[in-house]
């Protein structure tokens, strides 16, 4: 009775005559419990319950009888016995669970999980569409009606909604508008189902087994092949499709690229992780093959010890066999395509170098 005691009346909890308790149904007795707290000021957040339970308190609230003193004793001696009985509480089933675990379990797992069982995520729709940016906003407005639009934009900050507004196309938007003045009698229900229902659309996206696009995947692996085999496979490609063939250029960068994609800074970590005689052999072959403004962009960005060392190798090294000269090149590439992906160095991409020029 410890969690009960401030609230319970002392003629309520010392009265032990006999009532009709045992005629109550469990509904019955767990609406006379809510009634009672609510009576005494508790704070209960029933609207936590799912539309179904708060139905049926609503329903069973409005056909209970008079409880007399007794009946009222009893059944709050039974839930304090109840209460008193509880070592944990696993309430809430999936919602409950899964809210517990946030952050505890994979991320993937818990929204597997989520989807194949229906369940809603716990909180206000419109919380997670307010803390989508603009980027994610626009395709959904531009995909729904000009009335679930006009929700949308009436649900967001009024410098968002604006922006948002701004972006879509100009009859879009004059539909969208008048959509809004038609808004005055929508329901909070039919508010809160077209919230659910985006916020449903927005998380059932199919999962993606590779984060970087097919471009860049491309392009990482052509990278690290011979010349003469990437230029064979892009041709074909460009023939096939030439947007994709075009994406894929783009995402290439080879060894011919480096003065251009990587910065003066960033150049000198590369011969800290290459053999020195591997990148001696690669320099030597770009001053043989008319690569010459790569082999002074390594050598002019890196000590003036290491430098004249390689250029010393070069000098001794002759004549590059071209089975020799690719294997070194790509792994060079290698090596600068690994600092790229642990985030040390900064690849620089077309657009950047379009904005450049």
């Amino acid at each position: 009775m410890n969690d009960l005691s401030p609230i319970v009346p002392a003629k309520v909890a010392d009265t032990h005559a006999r009532s009709n308790n045992a005629r109550l149904t469990c509904k019955q007795k767990a609406v006379v419990i809510t009634k009672y707290l609510i009576n005494y000021g508790a704070d209960l957040p029933l609207s936590q319950l799912p539309d179904t339970l708060q139905a049926d308190l609503i329903h069973q609230m409005s056909a209970m009888p008079t409880v007399n003193q007794s009946t009222l004793a009893e059944v709050i001696s039974e839930f304090a016995h109840e209460l008193d009985s509880v070592g944990l509480v696993f309430s809430d089933g999936l919602t409950g669970a899964l809210s517990q675990l946030d952050g505890k379990i994979d991320p993937k797992t818990a929204s597997k999980i989520r989807k194949e069982a229906g369940v809603r995520q716990v909180g206000d729709p419109w919380d997670t569409l307010r803390a989508m940016s603009l980027e994610q906003l626009e395709p959904i407005l531009r995909a729904e009606s000009s009335e679930v639009a006009s929700v949308v934009l009436s649900k967001l900050d009024t410098s968002k909604a604006a922006e948002l507004l701004g972006a879509l196309p100009g009859d879009q938007a004059r539909r969208i508008i008048y959509a809004i003045s038609l808004t005055e009698n929508i329901t909070p229900n039919a508010v809160d189902q077209i919230g659910l229902s985006l916020v449903t659309q927005t998380s059932n996206k199919p999962e993606k087994a590779f984060e970087a696009t097919p471009a860049k995947r491309l392009g990482a692996i052509l990278n690290v092949t011979t010349a003469s085999l990437r230029d064979t496979l892009l041709s074909g490609l460009e023939e096939d499709d030439q947007t994709i063939g075009l994406s894929v250029r783009n995402a290439i960068f080879t060894f011919k690229d480096i003065p251009q994609r990587l910065n003066q800074t960033d150049i000198t970590q590369c011969p800290r992780a290459v053999d020195k005689s591997v990148l001696a052999i690669a320099l030597a072959s770009a001053e043989q093959t008319e690569l010459t403004a790569v082999s002074n962009f390594v050598l002019e960005n890196m000590s003036k010890r290491l430098a004249n060392n390689l250029r010393a190798d070069i000098a001794e090294s002759g004549e590059i066999k071209v089975a020799e000269d690719e294997s070194a090149m790509a792994q060079v590439m290698l090596e600068i395509r690994r600092l790229i992906d642990l985030g040390e160095i900064k690849m620089i991409t077309p657009s950047e170098l379009e904005q450049d020029s």
